[in-house]
Formats: C-alpha cells, structure tokens, sequence
C-alpha cells in the first residue's frame, strides 16, 4: 500500500490517499474541503477511487465527502454511528467556523471497531477510538504499519475534548489501550501537522507518553 498526504481546508487538515500499487483502487480518508485539490491528487497518481473514509464527524475531515461521493459515486464508510449528531450538523459547523456552506451526509455504513474496510487488495482495520468525538476511528494498515489516526494523537500533542461528545478519560484511554498496544515502530498519519511514531509519542508525548503517561 502507498500513501500520500494533500492538506485541505483551511485548518491544513491531512486528507490522505491510500491505494493498492497492484489495482490502483484508492480510498480517501477524511476529504474535509478542497475536493478538486483531491481530485487533481487522484488524476495524477493514476488512481480509481473506491471508497471515502471518514475517521469523525467534524467538517475539516469531513466537509468535503458529500461532494467527493456524489461526483465519482463511491460509497462512504465511517465514522461511527456516536458521530452522527455532528454529520447531521454540517451546515451549522460551516457557520461556526467560517467554512463555505457543506452538505450533510449518510454513510454507506457506519464502522464499529473489529470492522474492515477494503478497496483493491488492501485491508485495513478499524480501531474505534472514543474521545475526541465520540464515534472516532482510526484506520490500520497491519502489513505496513501504517495507521491513519484522524485527531486522537499528534507528534507531541493529543486530540481536543471540549467540544460537545468529548472526553478526556475515554481520548487517552484510546490512545493507550488501542494505539500504544500496536508497537513502536507503527508511523501514524495525523489529522494535522507531521507524521511521527507511536514508539516516539510513547516515549515523548506530554499528555501520554514517559513519566506523565
């Protein structure tokens, strides 16, 4: 599997391009704005879009699936069914946070933990990771240990919990009982700002990691 990265909105929210080098079927994880940037990502890549995948309900990550999903036709899978309070309400996030006027939209399937997403050959494992809304999941690739983590973790940092649905106890219970467990040498992508280690955040992070975790 390959990735690629393509900032959207502007919160520079991580949108990423996840495809099958045998297939070159893609899924796009959180495609919060700019879809004819992603579009353009896609085109250039050579890659067939099979699926959108949301990792929660806030409108920098997912703003833009509405759009996405009716343009090339492809089913939306996530996040969890906790979240649909906020997918309900994009039209008022949009006013909340200046963004252009969005749609709304009703996943394909909305995704549990222990669920599987597919597209090409690839498979990837659904982690639902509660706190910073409360039906977050994160994206698991086992064979590259490559994990897409949406606004859970950072480098350095972890995901807010004071907007509705948050919960502190429950964001760092995620992060140390389904993240951690995973193994250092995993490379998480986030929701925002640079990629890093789970091994690195365990060590380092203030919020989760070394003597304050």
């Amino acid at each position: 599997m390959r990735y690629l990265i393509v900032p959207v909105t502007p919160f520079e929210q991580n949108c990423s391009i996840l495809w099958c080098e045998k297939t070159r079927q893609a899924a796009v994880v959180d495609p919060g704005g700019d879809v004819d940037r992603i579009l353009a990502a896609l085109g250039r890549e050579e890659l067939s879009l099979a699926t959108i995948l949301v990792t929660h309900g806030h409108i920098d990550h997912a703003g833009g699936v509405a759009d996405l999903a009716e343009r090339l036709g492809v089913p939306i899978e996530g996040p969890g069914e906790a979240d649909r309070f906020w997918i309900e309400g994009m039209a008022q996030q949009s006013r909340m946070f200046g963004f252009p006027p969005v749609r709304s939209f009703e996943p394909t399937r909305w995704l549990q933990g222990g669920d599987r997403v597919r597209f090409g050959e690839v498979e990837l494992e659904v982690l639902h990771c509660p706190g910073h809304t409360p039906g977050h999941v994160a994206f698991y690739h086992r064979p590259s240990q490559l994990l897409v983590v949406g606004d859970i973790l950072f480098q350095g940092s972890v995901g807010r919990t004071d907007f509705p649905g948050g919960d502190q106890q429950a964001l760092l219970a995620s992060i140390r009982e389904k993240l951690f467990p995973l193994g250092d040498e995993v490379d998480f992508i986030p929701g925002h700002g640079p990629m890093s280690t789970l091994g690195e955040e365990r060590r380092f992070n203030p919020f989760v990691g070394g003597r304050f975790g």
